[in-house]
């Protein structure tokens, strides 16, 4: 009866690790995403990577178009070069004019796209990181959705253009969304500065509280020796007596 239990327990114990191999030994969907290079503050500037991967075993991925969103236009988009690539950027006259910095701004970027030079472009096992530092972000929003077109050296063409719901699962083909953290405060600071100053600050406190435990382990001591001293001059003082006695 035992042994048929353990041979029982044996076997579900193989079935299910069997199942967490297969699990973990999917494939993970990719797609293109969008990502910053720290934070992505409201209202301030921002380091952004669109990731692009191959998702075909006989085709390269040859261009990616990126259009930015007219419900909260950028006017600043700077692309940064990347080998291999040539990239366009190209800005659309506003319905209704922005102000930044004290300036009115008529038009922004709709669209950035970038063209493999050499034809090679993205090969099969392989992503390729499109860097852009964008600004003003909106601070009247908690995203910003970005509409992706891949296409590839055989001329097909994946429309990454489905805005994710919340409560609901993820569409085939995700459009990629740039998820915005809180302001800033007005000198500029970032949630990362406000980090290193708390940090500075923790770490101030505990070296005071460091200094002032050794001042109080200082007095002991000095305490502790006075009366040792005295109790060495009380012993031989006596110790005297006795031999005068």
């Amino acid at each position: 009866m035992q042994a048929s239990r353990i041979a029982s327990r044996v076997t579900a114990a193989t079935a299910v690790a069997g199942t967490a191999v297969l699990a973990l030994s999917a494939p993970a969907f990719a797609h293109v995403s969008v990502q910053p290079e720290g934070d992505a503050a409201k209202g301030g500037y921002a380091v952004v990577d669109f990731k692009v991967p191959n998702e075909r075993d006989n085709a390269s991925t040859t261009k990616v178009e990126v259009t930015f969103p007219t419900d909260h236009p950028l006017a600043s988009v700077m692309p940064e070069p990347i080998a291999g690539w040539n990239v366009k950027v190209t800005k659309s006259k506003l319905d209704k004019p922005l102000t930044m910095h004290g300036e009115k701004i008529d038009e922004a970027v709709s669209q950035v796209t970038w063209t493999a030079a050499d034809g090679k472009g993205i090969q099969p096992g392989y992503f390729q990181k499109f860097p852009l530092s964008i600004g003003a972000l909106p601070d009247n929003t908690d995203q910003l959705v970005f509409k992706a077109l891949q296409t590839y050296s055989n001329k097909e063409v994946v429309r990454w253009i489905e805005v994710p719901q919340a409560g609901q699962d993820e569409p085939e083909n995700p459009a990629p969304v740039l998820q915005l953290s809180a302001a800033t405060d007005g000198h500029g600071g970032s949630a990362g500065a406000r980090d290193t100053s708390d940090k500075t600050e923790t770490a101030a406190s505990a070296t005071d509280s460091e200094a002032h435990d050794t001042d109080t382990t200082a007095r002991v001591l000095g305490i502790v020796g006075i009366v040792v001293g005295a109790a060495g001059v009380a012993y031989g003082v006596f110790a005297g007596r006795r031999r005068t006695a």
